[in-house]
């Protein structure tokens, strides 16, 4: 008898989505498990599921070793939902035969626009301004131009170069810190100086956190790098948020060693209603929604339905083929 084909579907931002992709799905002879999901399932709530689904369609959902192990050998194939894929087991994956798929470079363009929408934000003070006219203070706050600024760019790869890209016209001093080497070419088009952390940290106004959560970067902004950072400073983090000592960055915060954070992650999402950074007025949250765009969300809506289908040895309809060169074309529209 054959087995029918099942899939676990917990991508948050695809979940509100489903009813649009049923058909798809229907027509193809696969049963869909929905997962109640917030922001990412953990290794507990994930194993319940083991060994009952061939593929998966997730966000940063967490598919340590154990839970891969778990899931073998029916599991086929991981199509993530966005970029990053730091929350798989990739050697494990390797291993087991479990194919995982992912849509490089797609938010690039939106997370670039809020890092630099941060950097504006603080150095003009805008929300301080507003919320200080709108309760009757009519108070003239000491603000910053651009151009007197230094951005140090930690992770210069698709992300931390346009983000440079964009700050370049403003006039802002570039630093740039990475663990590969950077192109020449690039270098000298932004004109950025390429400096090991601890002279960035020492020598920029606004730091950035552009690089990829890996071994080398877990933690990377320790309560050592906090004290290397000058009192005016602000950590800009839109990359993985256990890429921050959380604690050390509270403790910075609270003792003023920087000037302020502006954070898109964090080290546990949603972050927890207890965070001392709720209460912080020199902190700018968002809810892991720097990637927001509508034309690169669509885009990745499809790719990661193709990548489904094609992991489970199946062909894409035309629906799928056609709704991604649409998003794709879009994309190319609104970059134009």
């Amino acid at each position: 008898m054959t087995m029918t084909m099942r899939i676990l579907f917990s991508s948050p931002y695809m979940l509100p989505e489903y009813d649009r992709f049923r058909p798809i799905f229907e027509s193809a002879g696969i049963e869909v498990v929905l997962a109640p999901v917030q922001e990412r399932l953990s290794e507990a709530e994930l194993l319940p599921y083991a060994g009952q689904v061939d593929g998966v369609i997730c966000g940063d959902d967490w598919f340590s070793a154990r839970v891969l192990e778990a899931f073998a050998p029916r599991l086929k194939v991981i199509s993530k939902w966005g970029t990053g894929i730091d929350s798989i087991d990739g050697e494990t994956a390797a291993r087991l035969g479990v194919r995982v798929c992912n849509t490089p470079g797609a938010f690039t363009e939106a997370v670039a626009d809020s890092v630099m929408a941060y950097i504006l934000a603080f150095a003009r003070r805008l929300p301080w301004t507003d919320r200080a006219v709108k309760a009757g203070r009519w108070e003239k706050l000491p603000n910053r131009a651009l151009h007197e600024c230094t951005l140090g760019v930690v992770g210069v790869g698709r992300i931390g170069k346009t983000v440079m890209r964009r700050a370049k016209p403003f006039g802002m001093r570039l630093l740039g810190n990475d663990i590969v080497d950077i192109p020449r070419s690039f270098v000298e088009e932004v004109g950025v100086e390429m400096l090991p952390l601890h002279p960035l940290l020492e020598g920029a106004d606004f730091v950035s956190l552009n690089c990829d959560l890996n071994p080398s970067s877990r933690k990377l902004m320790s309560r050592e790098a906090f004290e290397l950072m000058p009192p005016e400073a602000v950590l800009i983090n839109t990359s993985r948020g256990p890429v921050v000592d959380q604690n050390a960055l509270i403790e910075a915060l609270q003792a003023g060693r920087i000037a302020g954070a502006a954070l898109d992650v964090y080290e546990d999402e949603p972050l927890p209603k207890d965070s001392p950074l709720l209460r912080m007025e020199n902190v700018l949250l968002a809810p892991h929604n720097a990637n927001s765009s509508p034309a690169a969300w669509e885009r990745v809506h499809w790719n990661t339905l193709r990548s489904l289908l094609v992991g489970l040895g199946l062909t894409p309809p035309k629906d799928v083929e056609s709704g991604l060169r649409d998003s794709e074309a879009r994309s190319r529209k609104a970059r134009a």
